[in-house]
């Protein structure tokens, strides 16, 4: 007599596989990558300069241009300005339109710093829609 067991046509075999491990591992992983990534990107420590930039001036109407070029001048619109011509401009337009928008354009071999004098003017005016020029 056969040991085997007949099965009849409509039993087929089962396979299972136990996910349990499988999903503790992937659990175990996707913590390890939050917690190591925010230290990976920190790796190097700087001192930047503080200022504040609320929105970003909308894209209808005709926004106003701060240049500071290589050679550390201020232009307001294309024209050359000292720094209290142009606190004292920007004071202006503000109390005409408290929202009006300003993209301040810097030099990339501008220092860091002198691009922060500008947005800390911008600041100080109390410019609410101010945008950094990059290219593409």
């Amino acid at each position: 007599m056969s040991l085997r067991r007949r099965r009849s046509r409509a039993e087929k075999p089962k396979a299972a596989v136990d996910m349990t491990s499988l999903i503790d591992l992937t659990f175990l992983l996707l913590v390890t990558f939050i917690v190591t990534l925010p230290a990976l990107e920190q790796g190097v420590t700087i001192q930047l300069p503080q200022a504040k930039a609320d929105q970003l001036p909308l894209k209808d109407r005709k926004a106003n241009t701060v240049t500071v070029d290589a050679l550390n001048r201020v232009f307001l619109n294309n024209k050359e300005v000292t720094s209290e011509e142009l606190e004292s401009s920007l004071m202006a337009m503000v109390a005409e339109d408290p929202d009006v928008p300003v993209l301040v354009r810097g030099d990339e071999r501008q220092e860091y710093g002198n691009i922060m004098r500008v947005v800390k003017i911008l600041h100080k005016c109390r410019v609410r829609k101010m945008a950094l020029v990059t290219k593409e």
